[in-house]
């Protein structure tokens, strides 16, 4: 995000329903691997090579229904973060996977995204809950996340977020 704006910007990297942590941070890879190892091959099931194209220029995930459902990893979001993901769009996210992500700094929306397709341009307007395809020329309103939540984001996560304002105050 890029301050007070809240902009993102990116080229999608779509992705279907149902897609859990365990399609890009199985338990079997991390015993003797670490998150880094785990970045580059995240998704090859569903998509061979997907972590190294996001990689190598950072993207947007677009999903359907239920991103990050069973999950209570952190590190499924430090995996997403260690491959430039900008931020995740979905219908619908696993409530724990969308805590995590915002306690680690990852920004995420849920909205439709029946009219997102690979490759498309998005520029999300974080403060103003403004999904725009400008490769559409489509704007799609969604719910803002609070002033709170998203100050929590654009510093990095909840304890970068705390140690600037241990007391939850701060200014706009």
């Amino acid at each position: 995000m890029t301050g007070a704006s809240t902009l993102i910007e990116g080229k999608v990297f779509l992705l279907g329903d149902d897609v859990n942590t365990d399609i890009h941070c199985s338990s079997k890879y991390l015993p003797g691997k670490g998150s880094d190892y785990v970045s580059t091959i995240a998704f090859d099931e569903l998509s061979s090579g997907l972590a190294k194209k996001i990689s190598a220029s950072g993207g947007i995930l677009v999903a359907g229904k239920h991103f990050g459902i069973n999950s209570s990893r952190e590190q499924a979001v430090e995996v997403l973060r260690l491959m430039n993901v900008k931020c995740i769009i979905a219908e619908s996210f696993g409530r724990q996977f969308f805590r995590n992500a915002i306690n680690n700094g990852l920004p995420v929306v849920e909205c439709d995204t029946s009219q997102f397709q690979n490759s498309d341009h998005l520029n999300i307007h974080m403060n103003l809950g403004i999904v725009e395809n400008t490769s559409k020329n489509i704007k799609i309103q969604t719910q803002a996340l609070p002033s709170e939540i998203l100050k929590i984001i654009e510093v990095g996560g909840l304890i970068p977020f705390l140690k600037l304002h241990p007391n939850w105050e701060f200014v706009e």
